[in-house]
């Protein structure tokens, strides 16, 4: 469990913004060049360049499935598309053109439509990583530690198959470094959860960290130390797992608050939309996802409500003034 007394290594002050007149960018990415891939809602992405100035590609008040497309996770492709996972009332997967038209990707998996797609990733090999937060419609049904019916789904040269569908809101996933597991953030039931990847799928399920009040994972992704950073929605709390299971708090702006307002919502049942648009006092907006620059000395923070790309300076964790 996480100690939630611990003090945050950085505080606001080392927050940079990048980038202006976002909508809803929960995904973000570092390109080869440096350059930030961003999901833009109602259109598709946004690309920051290295001034700050933001191109916005996609269609004008874009449908998905005959609603808002509001990407959540999104998966630059080698070809210069990019696919996009659709947490919109019309769901599925979808590849956004470099010429910015949109075109369905996936959208139904072994007879079941991926109604609230939350993440997609495109791994070395080229497969694509998906999930669906619940098969629930609409998915604020299952903003609760009671419903566990969230996807993990692989999409390789044979086809799409589901691996799992019993995840309590199946958030961002990745592979482990050394390529052998996958880690899933479970975002109501507070836990970031470790599969081994076998011949016939997941197995060996087993929680590698769990947190607590005000803190529900979202996005992760490790560092090439193997560390494994995760945001916190609600509390805008950036945490680093170590290989060896230590949890330290990296960032913190958290309205205690919201948290109270969240967690009795929570526990009595009626927690809803609004509370996850809603950042109370808190600076970062709630934080949804990480990426680094290449040489790591920069991370790069996504976000539910926020309209800029937040960055944090990680040398200065490490006493490196440099």
């Amino acid at each position: 469990m996480t100690d939630r007394t611990q003090t945050a290594r950085l505080s606001h002050d080392a927050v940079t913004h990048h980038g202006s007149g976002l909508n809803r960018p929960e995904s973000v990415h570092v390109l080869a060049n440096g350059r930030l891939l961003v999901s833009h809602r109602g259109r598709g992405i946004s690309r920051i360049a290295m001034d700050g100035a933001v191109t916005t590609l996609g269609p004008a008040q874009a449908q998905a499935g005959g609603h808002e497309l509001i990407p959540n996770g999104i998966a630059p492709q080698a070809d210069g598309s990019t696919l996009i996972a659709n947490i919109g009332e019309g769901g599925g997967i979808w590849r956004l053109s470099p010429e910015g038209a949109l075109a369905p990707h996936l959208e139904v998996v072994e007879g079941i439509a991926l109604a609230a797609a939350n993440f997609v990733m495109t791994d070395a090999r080229g497969r694509n990583w998906i999930t669906v937060s619940t098969t629930r419609l609409p998915r604020f049904d299952a903003y609760t530690d009671k419903v566990a019916d969230g996807l993990i789904i692989l999409q390789d040269e044979t086809g799409a198959r589901i691996l799992a569908d019993d995840i309590c809101f199946s958030n961002e996933c990745r592979l482990t470094p050394d390529g052998a597991g996958l880690v899933i953030s479970e975002t109501f039931s507070r836990r970031i959860t470790r599969f081994d990847l076998t011949p016939d799928g997941l197995a060996n399920r087993h929680t590698i960290a769990q947190f607590g009040r005000g803190d529900f994972p979202d996005g992760i992704r490790y560092d090439s130390a193997g560390n494994l950073w995760i945001t916190c929605i609600v509390s805008n709390r950036l945490w680093r797992l170590s290989p060896d299971g230590t949890l330290c708090l990296i960032l913190a702006d958290t309205d205690d608050a919201l948290v109270e307002r969240v967690e009795t919502a929570l526990a009595e049942g009626r927690m809803g939309r609004e509370h996850f648009y809603d950042c109370g006092t808190s600076r970062l907006g709630n934080i949804a996802s990480i990426a680094f620059s290449a040489d790591e000395r920069r991370a790069y923070l996504g976000s539910l409500c926020g309209t800029s790309i937040l960055s944090i300076p990680l040398h200065a964790i490490n006493g490196d003034s440099a």
